[in-house]
């Protein structure tokens, strides 16, 4: 080793040694993946308030913005089983810090592209960018808490990382819409990039290697997918959740809202939609960890998931029946409860039935599936609702959870030959 990199090293564990104060190795890892989650979320947070009215900022076309909007999502949409196959292949500290730089260096492409003559090519590249690095973190830091954690903790570890994020981003949306109406957005996207990289340092210091092992099996291709019973069944359900909550109910609430002159506060319909929505992510990430918790205790996940599943087909039958602010809370906190409640078991369900070697594979094939269903909901959900209104689409996301679980059902049963198996198994 080369004295620049003894000098590193060393740096490296004196900050690891000030960072230990009384606890075990595998819960600073789970402090660092779920600090820079954290931080990655409201960095993503803290632009997300400004990207809609680049129009307005820059003179940008709304197609444009649109575009803009999307492209993340889409280049994740083609990184995911890449992702997936790199952690298998060469384990989970490279990708897990390299996802979050990129997500750091996209951010910081804000910024430069607020200043340049031409800004649609830097904010796409940005945004593309973005969704790649975001694609490595979520299949690495699942397949870190799959590593580090046993059947007995493994539901709590999944909801605590997946909470990271979900906090992270509603903090930050609150945060960007303050500092872009108090200092502009170019401000704001200067925050939102020292908060990346800020994540990036933390995973850096604070997240080793877990997932190289002795295994005898040849070293998976990135380009590899995994299309075993699992991954599929868990992704249907990812696909399902993810379409009927960020797809059809963060896109449609304020329309909906409009339409039935439902408003709390003296606001109007972006304001109340906001709070509401913000009360269903406040009531998922508690879930999360309760459901996780849960799952560990019963020794199945099954039942816990199915209670879950049923506690988010109530909340959309709630919202198709609303026609007051009661019931529209209730609506949205059950929804909130049964999204956050799915998460954490439904990952750890993924990590008890696939080998330890291909979990990123598998959670790049069920990240896959889940992003699949935010994307394509809006465009299913919005032209509907012009035709049949919207009560119809709740009654019909009231019944997508039951169906998605039907199929994980029969997913478990035909890879394990029982319906709820025990964690041990």
């Amino acid at each position: 080793m080369s004295s620049p990199q003894r000098v590193l090293s060393r740096f490296e564990e004196q900050i690891r040694e000030s960072l230990v104060v009384d606890m075990d190795e595998r819960t600073i890892v789970m402090i660092g993946v779920i600090t820079s989650t954290f931080f990655i979320g409201f960095g993503g947070g803290v632009i997300y308030p400004i990207l809609p009215n680049l129009g307005s900022i820059l003179g940008i076309s709304p197609f444009i913005v649109a575009v803009i909007m999307s492209a993340n999502r889409v280049s994740r949409l083609v990184a995911h089983a890449p992702a997936g196959g790199f952690v298998d292949r060469i384990g989970t500290r490279t990708p897990f810090v390299l996802g979050v730089a990129i997500q750091g260096v996209a951010t910081a492409g804000y910024v430069v592209a607020m200043l340049v003559a031409v800004p649609e090519a830097l904010f796409m590249g940005a945004r593309i960018v973005w969704g790649v690095g975001s694609a490595f973190v979520f299949a690495a830091g699942q397949t870190i808490a799959a590593d580090i954690s046993d059947e007995a903790s493994r539901g709590k570890s999944m909801g605590l990382i997946r909470g990271g994020v979900i906090f992270g981003f509603p903090t930050g949306v609150v945060l960007g819409g303050l500092l872009s109406e108090l200092a502009g957005p170019i401000v704001a996207f200067t925050v939102a990039t020292g908060f990346a990289f800020i994540a990036s340092g933390l995973a850096y210091l604070t997240v080793p290697e877990t997932h190289v092992t002795e295994s005898e099996e040849p070293r998976s291709k990135p380009w590899e997918i995994n299309t075993g019973v699992p991954a599929l069944s868990v992704g249907v359900v990812n696909f399902s959740v993810y379409f009927v909550y960020f797809g059809v109910l963060f896109v449609t609430l304020v329309v909906f809202l409009d339409a039935a002159e439902l408003s709390v506060f003296g606001f109007g319909p972006q304001g109340t939609s906001g709070l509401f929505m913000g009360l269903s992510v406040i009531a998922a990430g508690g879930s999360m960890y309760v459901a996780g918790a849960l799952s560990d205790r019963n020794g199945s996940r099954v039942p816990t998931l199915s209670c879950f599943l049923l506690v988010s087909s109530v909340g959309y039958a709630l919202l198709a029946s609303t026609d007051s602010m009661v019931l529209l809370t209730a609506a949205c906190a059950a929804i909130g409860v049964g999204q956050g409640g799915i998460i954490g078991p439904l990952t750890a369900l993924l990590a008890d039935l696939v080998p330890d070697q291909q979990m990123g594979r598998a959670s790049g094939t069920s990240n896959l599936f889940g992003d699949i269903g935010g994307a394509s909901a809006p465009v299913v959900a919005l032209p509907l609702a012009d035709i049949v209104g919207f009560r119809p689409i709740y009654v019909a996301c009231a019944v997508i959870p039951l169906v998605a679980l039907g199929v994980l059902l029969a997913g478990v049963y035909r890879a394990t030959g029982q319906f709820a198996p025990d964690i041990e198994d």
